[in-house]
């Protein structure tokens, strides 16, 4: 298994290279984010031994689960919140995340401030943005984020940057691309728009991109991308495949190995 699994990673991070060098970007200003979603913490564990340090998280019981067991192994991963998340579940998230990448509001931000104080522990967040009219996505309109942005600069949480999610595929190939390529431009125009000096160390840092999705979003300015089928397919997955937007993806959508 362990081969398949470093097969599978191999083959996403040759994506991203390619992607970058077609773009004229270095491939090392794309990190990989592991959304481990669909397998066991044992599966999971088998590909932070291969290197990868950076896992994302869609569900905060799944966090708290694969947290815990990691811990009891003696592994110290970056665990990425990648989720939608709700204010009761926050103070768990807190907890735990390196990073939480759907902060999808300004109450839910609210939120985090307080708890952040509160338990002494501070993940750095990135602003989702909704820049699709698809009605299961959340996030905030690009209109509220220069207020938002001007509110978090003094707060005691880092502001990352912005995380987007592209239009579900619809099965035409060219039609997705065309798709998600005007959503990830979208986010990167308004990235270049926000002042950086609000943000960690001066730069605002895009989370964007999946499996199906992630040349676009490399190609487009993406600093993290989430993905979750490409690198465990074939490898015995316990639940539906998915990427880093928290819901299940049709296999239509999937990107090839």
């Amino acid at each position: 298994m362990e081969n398949r699994l470093q097969s599978n990673r191999s083959r996403v991070m040759e994506r991203i290279r390619a992607a970058a060098h077609a773009a004229g970007r270095d491939p090392a200003e794309v990190q990989l984010v592991a959304v481990t979603k669909s397998v066991s913490a044992a599966r999971a564990a088998e590909l932070f031994d291969l290197g990868q340090s950076d896992l994302g998280e869609n569900r905060t019981s799944a966090l708290e689960a694969k947290h815990a067991a990691f811990l009891a192994a003696g592994r110290i991963a970056r665990w990425h919140f990648v989720g939608h998340l709700q204010r009761n579940k926050a103070r768990r998230v807190v907890r735990l995340a390196h990073a939480i990448h759907s902060v999808d509001s300004a109450s839910l931000w609210e939120a985090l401030v307080r708890l952040s104080k509160e338990e002494q522990r501070f993940p750095g967040l990135f602003l989702q943005v909704k820049l699709s009219d698809e009605p299961n996505k959340t996030g905030l309109d690009p209109a509220e984020l220069p207020a938002l942005v001007e509110r978090a600069r003094a707060g005691p949480l880092p502001l990352l940057g912005l995380m987007t999610l592209a239009p579900l595929a619809t099965g035409s190939t060219g039609t997705d691309e065309r798709a998600a390529r005007a959503v990830f431009e979208h986010a990167s125009a308004l990235a270049r728009a926000l002042p950086a000096s609000a943000f960690a160390e001066g730069r605002v840092r895009l989370s964007m991109g999946m499996s199906q999705d992630l040349e676009e979003a490399v190609r487009a300015g993406a600093h993290l991308v989430r993905v979750g089928s490409a690198l465990f397919e074939g490898c015995g997955m316990d639940g539906d495949a998915v990427d880093g937007d928290g819901g299940a993806r049709a296999r239509t959508e999937k990107a090839s190995p």
